[in-house]
């Protein structure tokens, strides 16, 4: 046999071991942080749910979501094991003073990038104002169309249809 036509064999056997090779190492990883456990850790769990450990077993974890409120969850389901400080920002609402720098903060909206910073005064009562679309307040104020009169809009005349 030519080496040519073993080459794309040889190709596709060093991919799947790359391959799986990288998903043990991942694995591993992840059994590695979840046996680093201990309790007082803040944990969020593959479905979102931050809590903090309280107890750490063979194969389960007790977890306290609120004060009082204690789940056991399987070790498994353990998504990430956090730092005290990222936990604490993210339950809690800490501001951690690293997380200010020189960027900007962006708007919840974006109403503030397209308005004139002197337009977004809030006490001015002229930003306030209705803006007219055209249409009117009363049907009254409508002048009917010039031949319109004694038509009715529903109704076709002469059996004409619009079907071709």
């Amino acid at each position: 046999m030519d080496i040519v036509t073993l080459l794309p064999f040889i190709v596709l056997i060093g991919a799947m071991f790359l391959m799986t090779r990288s998903a043990k190492k991942k694995q591993q990883a992840a059994v590695n942080m979840r046996n680093q456990m201990q309790p007082g850790t803040g944990v969020r769990t593959i479905g979102g749910l931050y809590a903090t450990v309280k107890e750490v077993n063979d194969d389960t974890v007790l977890l306290e979501a609120a004060p009082g409120v204690h789940l056991v969850f399987a070790k498994n389901a353990i998504g990430a094991v956090l730092e005290d400080s990222e936990y604490n920002r993210i339950v809690h609402g800490d501001e951690d003073t690293d997380l200010k720098g020189d960027t900007p903060i962006v708007p919840d909206d974006a109403s503030s990038l397209t308005e004139p910073a002197a337009a977004a005064d809030p006490a001015d009562p002229a930003d306030d104002a209705k803006i007219d679309l055209g249409k009117k307040d009363e049907a009254g104020d409508a002048e009917p169309a010039p031949g319109a009169q004694g038509a009715k809009s529903d109704e076709k005349s002469g059996g004409d249809t619009d079907a071709k």
